[in-house]
């Protein structure tokens, strides 16, 4: 069966950036092994400020700087946790409509809510998007331009209907995405810009692993990944014999690239006209680097390649896998009424899921 994971490498806005953001993410299961039934991720400009689950059923702060919430808001956790504790039941409820509407039984199956805002500092701009994924595809989306449901699926129609012809929460829901959640994301941003804005450029090494291979530029220990790496030509970026690699994390919270360029066909006197350009978002001069022989660093010469701080990243990034495979860019809304059957609960009946529970009131 499909499963989009939504991988979540924790990038991070630049000084120079402006555009912040804020989601929350929800995620029910029915029947994955070894993973927690409910799972709710908070994240501002795609850090990960909070997380829940089903299994320790607490709300924690996964930055430092978040516990500066209980400042302005002494029972923000315990409030929040609350809130996940009834959504849960909600979310249970959502699942089995959505099975009986695919009719579909047993199996794995993944529902999915996101929701979330955007805000220009400089402008004062806002955005707002709200996306409902069921077993890693697109099942219903929102337009805040608009202000109404989108259904890419025809098993979602009969739902965009129902939510569609209630003007009021409508109302309610873009109220919440264009005013409250801005509210809290500047506070967030606030709290954290210390750590959020701030900019480290990395270490840049040339490596090759035989006197055939590609010779690769290495950059490693950056932060943001808001970066670009590429190879020139007597000043003109080149497209051809060059692979580019994924940006991954290290071990101490920066993160590492690479770009190879296929040397097979240069002669050696025009090796001086190649240089590699690293380019931090936010920081005006780049980091150039000239294509000198002398400088590569193989593992058959005396330096030897570095692969200890590229087995590093590839681990985080397992690790990342294994810790966040359940937040994959979805989300959910309303009572029965709106389509979806609540689970058969008391409380699950007479709510509609909150993104109060992770630090916004009442955005879904």
């Amino acid at each position: 069966m499909k499963i989009l994971v939504f991988l979540v490498l924790l990038g991070l806005h630049s000084a120079a950036a402006v555009i912040h953001s804020m989601k929350h993410i929800f995620t029910v299961s029915s029947q994955v092994p070894n993973f927690p039934e409910y799972v709710v991720v908070a994240m501002v400009d795609d850090v990960q400020i909070d997380h829940y689950d089903s299994n320790t059923r607490r709300v924690v702060p996964k930055q430092d700087w978040m516990n500066r919430v209980t400042e302005d808001d002494p029972q923000h956790w315990e409030r929040h946790t609350a809130r996940c504790l009834d959504d849960h039941q909600l979310f249970k409820g959502y699942i089995e409509t959505l099975k009986n509407r695919f009719n579909q039984t047993g199996d794995v199956h993944i529902f999915q809510w996101m929701v979330g805002c955007e805000w220009d500092d400089e402008t004062g701009d806002v955005n707002g998007f709200r996306q409902v994924g069921y077993d890693g595809e697109d099942f219903l989306s929102w337009d805040v331009k608009t202000n109404t449901w989108i259904a890419p699926k025809q098993q979602a129609v009969i739902i965009k209907n129902s939510w569609n012809n209630d003007k009021e929460r409508l109302a309610f829901l873009k109220h919440t995405i264009t005013q409250v959640c801005p509210g809290y994301l500047q506070k967030y941003v606030n709290y954290g810009k210390s750590s959020l804005m701030r900019t480290e450029l990395p270490s840049v090494s040339l490596l090759q692993k035989t006197l055939s291979s590609p010779v690769s530029c290495f950059a490693t220990g950056f932060y943001p990944d808001r970066a670009e790496i590429f190879w020139r030509k007597d000043g003109e970026e080149l497209h051809e014999n060059v692979e580019l690699g994924e940006i991954l994390p290290n071990h101490d919270g920066s993160f590492q690239m690479s770009v190879d360029l296929n040397l097979s066909s240069v002669t050696p006197e025009d090796w001086r006209r190649y240089e590699c350009v690293f380019h931090l978002s936010g920081v005006k001069d780049d980091i150039i680097t000239k294509l000198d022989k002398t400088a590569i660093q193989t593992n058959w010469g005396k330096t030897g390649f570095p692969l200890g701080a590229v087995i590093g990243g590839v681990v985080v990034l397992l690790l990342l896998v294994v810790g966040i495979t359940g937040f994959f860019l979805w989300k959910k809304n309303k009572k029965g009424k709106d389509g979806f059957q609540p689970a058969n609960t008391s409380d699950a009946s007479s709510s509609s899921p909150s993104s109060s529970s992770v630090g916004v009131q009442n955005t879904t």
